[in-house]
């Protein structure tokens, strides 16, 4: 961290570090930050920092960057950002301020949560919701896959989702703003950042092996021709009350179902590297 610091002031750059106090603190941070007057944020972490980041950020004007850093970073992943914190402080000048959209989670009795990336229900909510903090610092992304092969054997919770008027069972749904998931695999492979809508994808059947299925068509570049799967895009989507089905949004636990998921157009401002802006979609 001290390295990318230095390179930023090499950059030219007045910067002036300030660290979390724990979870659910970067927002209170940022927000601090751009009310004292910064004209640029720069969040270093992971995916959950970098969410809570931009959600302190919403509505102030003012830009966020990120330096990539923590247990996982979809979003480094999706900008195809280099692998150090150092490299994209190199680069950061010539990145471009982009206003994007980003989604909402809304949960009875509790606060609305943004998100940059995605919201799932179900499956990989549960893998997060049942993650141990300690196990996923030792295993970091690794961790989440270990998760997901305990899964098997399990039979899931199903529950319904209402896209545009039609409903949907379900028992993985997952609401995306990039394609990139977890670091490793492309789910969703029609969306970006730039795009004001989700692409939302619903895999239906309580069985666990019928995922070992799912997992080759996501390898194999099939998962919408593949039966049981089914691929949309919307701005917004409902799911109704079920038991025992889990949320997270960008790779942190989000409570309990039921929940709305909406976007939020020209939500933030944030400095894109030139090569993603091609990727815009039709």
């Amino acid at each position: 961290m001290e390295r990318a610091l230095d390179v930023l002031r090499a950059e030219g750059f007045t910067v002036e570090a300030r660290s979390t106090n724990g979870p659910g603190s970067a927002g209170e941070v940022a927000r601090a930050a751009a009310e004292s007057g910064a004209s640029l944020v720069i969040a270093y972490g992971g995916d959950g920092t970098i969410n809570e980041t931009a959600a302190g950020l919403t509505g102030t004007g003012v830009p966020l960057a990120i330096l990539p850093g923590g247990t996982a970073n979809v979003l480094a992943n999706e900008l195809r950002l280099p692998g150090s914190a150092e490299q994209v402080a190199r680069e950061l000048s010539a990145y471009r301020p982009v206003r994007i959209a980003a989604g909402q989670l809304c949960v009875e009795q509790t606060a609305p949560r943004l998100f940059l990336l995605m919201a799932g229900a179900g499956l990989d909510a549960h893998i997060v919701e049942h993650l141990p903090l300690e196990f996923k610092r030792r295993w970091g992304k690794f961790g989440y896959w270990i998760g997901g092969f305990r899964q098997l054997g399990r039979t899931f919770e199903e529950f319904d989702v209402t896209v545009a008027g039609r409903t949907f069972r379900a028992s993985f749904a997952l609401f995306s703003r990039v394609r990139n998931y977890g670091g490793d695999l492309e789910i969703a492979r029609h969306v970006t950042l730039l795009d004001d809508d989700f692409e939302i994808l619903l895999f239906s059947g309580s069985s666990s092996l019928r995922y070992l299925r799912y997992f080759g068509a996501v390898l194999l570049n099939r998962l919408e021709s593949t039966p049981g799967v089914t691929v949309l895009r919307a701005r917004e989507a409902e799911i109704a009350p079920a038991t025992g089905v889990f949320l997270q949004v960008d790779g942190e636990a989000a409570g309990r179902v039921p929940a709305r998921i909406r976007i939020i157009p020209d939500a933030l401002t944030m400095l894109i590297p030139p090569g993603y802006l091609n990727r815009r979609t039709a």
